[in-house]
């Protein structure tokens, strides 16, 4: 086997361009994730608040439907707010299997998800 200080230099060159290419691969690969992450972030955002404003128009139309039918307006949003507490208090005690377990394993999946090129 040959020893002489050029191939040893040569390996050693090569092992630090090797060592200093997967720390930029890891780099640019933390990035696309980051990216990833704030842009389905950014999307989620979005249609929250679209759908929010539904939501919110729905329910004072709701109200004051609710509201002509029992005689008073304001029975209307007090029947709103009743549902909204009942849905409150459900999620309250199923926060664990209804929100915290679902996000939590979208926000892991979306971690560990391979790009499909």
């Amino acid at each position: 086997m040959d020893n002489d200080p050029s191939t040893i230099e040569l390996l050693i060159e090569r092992a630090e361009n090797y060592v200093k290419t997967s720390i930029e691969l890891a780099k640019l690969k933390a990035i696309d994730k980051f990216a990833e992450i704030i842009s389905s972030l950014a999307s989620l955002i979005i249609i929250s608040i679209v759908v929010g404003m539904f939501v919110m128009l729905t329910n004072l139309g709701l109200a004051f439907w609710i509201g002509e039918l029992l005689g008073n307006v304001y029975y209307g949003f007090f029947a709103m707010a009743g549902f909204y507490l009942v849905i409150a208090i459900i999620f309250i005690l199923f926060k664990g299997s209804m929100l915290k377990i679902p996000v939590s394993n979208i926000i892991i999946t979306q971690i560990l998800k391979e790009k499909q090129r």
